[in-house]
């Protein structure tokens, strides 16, 4: 689905402008925090909703992020061409998640840029897992660790069960799919418990990040997916390790996303970690 294509945008004002009422105090500050570090200055110029991924490219670069559906109902379509990025970031705080959705991706567009996370000392990835998920290296990397100790991942990520053979494995899902899983609401009960937590980056999307992160205050924490904005201040939030994503080829990602054809992971993106500086990294 393209942008002529999309339904669900809050109106857009004359002067460029996009104005989610309410969204300026607590829980929201670490959307806002996100959203003000965008240069007023920088512009989209095209974005898609797909049916899997979206993507929004802007004169900094191009931000990708899972289509998440559902939520409120879409209250008008502008066209967002031609709008301040900064804007367009605001929709990360919309409650149609379709809204939200290109605002990760805004806020992605600016966030998750090689030359960026370079400076701050991030770890790229080119060649990606055989099923296409960078989760895989992640989890290998704390596997040694992990052994006998209580595991919590929100989102079934794929092989996650191979998990369960070195620690108490609990996995979260909203839509519960698989025998083992248990429903999102159980993460007042598992996440005080977890020694390690991996949450994935869509929770960004629908707002339950702030809450996943407080629950897991005592974990090892690890955001992880493509979705994941690349930001340092999410590791004031508890977040030990960032595991998302960079826009190798713009072109071929708008291919893939508009077409619904091709690698998305091998062909369009590459994957990047990101470390929180100690003593916060050696929780747990």
């Amino acid at each position: 689905m393209t942008h002529s294509e999309s339904r669900c945008t809050q109106p857009a004002v004359p002067n460029g402008i996009i104005d989610l009422s309410g969204t300026y105090g607590r829980p929201w500050k670490l959307y806002n925090h996100l959203i003000r570090q965008i240069p007023e200055h920088l512009t989209v110029r095209d974005y898609a909703l797909g049916v899997r991924w979206s993507y929004v490219q802007a004169d900094c670069g191009t931000g990708v992020a899972w289509t998440m559906r559902g939520g409120s109902p879409r209250a008008s379509r502008p066209d967002l061409r031609g709008l301040p990025l900064r804007a367009v970031a605001e929709l990360a705080k919309s409650w149609c998640f379709e809204e939200a959705t290109l605002g990760m991706a805004a806020l992605n567009a600016f966030y998750n840029q090689r030359e960026r996370l370079e400076a701050l000392g991030a770890v790229f990835e080119e060649k990606q897992s055989e099923d296409g998920s960078q989760v895989t290296d992640v989890f290998d990397r704390f596997l040694p660790r992990m052994r006998d100790r209580n595991v919590v991942v929100v989102g079934h990520f794929p092989r996650i069960e191979r998990l369960g053979e070195h620690a108490n494995l609990t996995v979260l899902e909203r839509a519960v799919r698989h025998e083992a899983d248990l429903p999102d609401p159980a993460c007042e009960y598992a996440l005080p418990e977890a020694d390690f937590a991996f949450i994935t980056g869509v929770s960004l999307t629908n707002k339950t990040a702030p809450r996943l992160l407080d629950l897991a205050r005592d974990a090892s924490t690890v955001m992880v997916g493509p979705s994941v904005t690349m930001s340092s201040f999410l590791h004031r939030w508890g977040v030990d390790l960032l595991a998302g994503s960079v826009v190798r080829d713009p072109e071929r990602l708008s291919f893939i996303v508009r077409n619904g054809t091709g690698k998305l992971f091998d062909e369009a993106l590459a994957t990047v970690t990101l470390a929180a500086p100690a003593p916060a990294s050696v929780k747990g």
